[in-house]
């Protein structure tokens, strides 16, 4: 009786586990194999107030494209698909407050919104155009300016990696 029972849950424990990668795909999800297809990021256009963030911004994107795979970067200006876009607002709102002094701000919620379009550079096709947001968060120590430049890179790799989704598991 103990050795049927220890082999039934052993059953189910197996089954439950392969269970689990069913869903899962090997690769790219474009549907094409990895690094058929280039891709070219050009600099963003900045029409914010906050400067450095255009060279923040196309860093992490080219970064986070090469460590996906899916396309290979051009760097030549020769792409299959072309990357453009315009960062279009940048925002630092109160996240949180002193606990003592309901006037001072403690921690900081800050975001980056660029409007990101990639086309096909044979066909002219759009075949992205959306906003993409990217947020991090900061403590107000000494100095805002120097505990905001330690965040916008984080938050440009947020807005990055979302963007590299985009781009990646897009439906073209």
């Amino acid at each position: 009786m103990d050795a049927r029972r220890f082999l039934l849950i052993w059953g189910g424990l197996l089954v439950l586990g392969c269970g689990g990668c069913a869903g899962y795909k090997l690769g790219p999800t474009s549907g094409m194999p990895a690094g058929t297809k280039s891709i070219q990021v050009n600099l963003f256009e900045n029409k914010t107030m906050e400067p450095r963030l255009i060279e923040y911004v196309a860093t992490t994107l080219r970064r986070d494209l090469q460590q996906d795979g899916t396309y290979r970067l051009a760097t030549a200006g020769d792409g299959d698909v072309v990357v453009n876009g315009v960062i279009i607002d940048f925002n630092r709102s109160e996240l949180s407050l002193q606990p003592t002094d309901v006037l001072t701000v403690r921690d900081y919620w800050l975001s980056m919104t660029a409007q990101i379009t990639a086309r096909d550079r044979a066909t002219g096709k759009i075949i992205l155009d959306s906003k993409v947001t990217g947020r991090s968060t900061i403590r107000v120590g000494a100095n805002l300016t120097a505990a905001e430049e330690q965040a916008i890179p984080l938050m440009a790799e947020d807005l990055a990696r979302k963007a590299t989704s985009l781009l990646v598991n897009g439906e073209w």
